[in-house]
């Protein structure tokens, strides 16, 4: 997939996590701000990029503010970013 425009979703509130997708040239690039980032930090990373490499994401921008967030709170984030970035309807969840 191609990113074709910066794109969000997620809140700040708590529990949440706000991702922001933008085209990169340099792979997965992630900015990562977290009241939980030194005993959770590498989980998310792990996590996001992980999602976008299962969707076939190899060079995209990640700004993620977390609050909190479960890892399948991570995933429906980065996901409906991703969909949202590359403007497509044509959604394939997983159960």
């Amino acid at each position: 997939m191609e990113i074709k425009k910066a794109s969000t979703a997620g809140t700040l509130e708590s529990s949440d996590i706000m991702i922001l997708l933008d085209r990169g040239d340099n792979g997965i690039d992630i900015e990562l701000k977290s009241s939980v980032l030194y005993q959770f930090g590498d989980q998310i990373r792990t996590v996001i990029e992980q999602t976008l490499l299962e969707a076939g994401v190899h060079n995209v921008k990640v700004i993620a503010t977390d609050r909190g967030a479960l890892d399948c709170t991570i995933k429906a984030r980065v996901l409906t970013a991703l969909h949202r970035a590359v403007e497509t309807t044509d959604y394939k969840w997983g159960v």
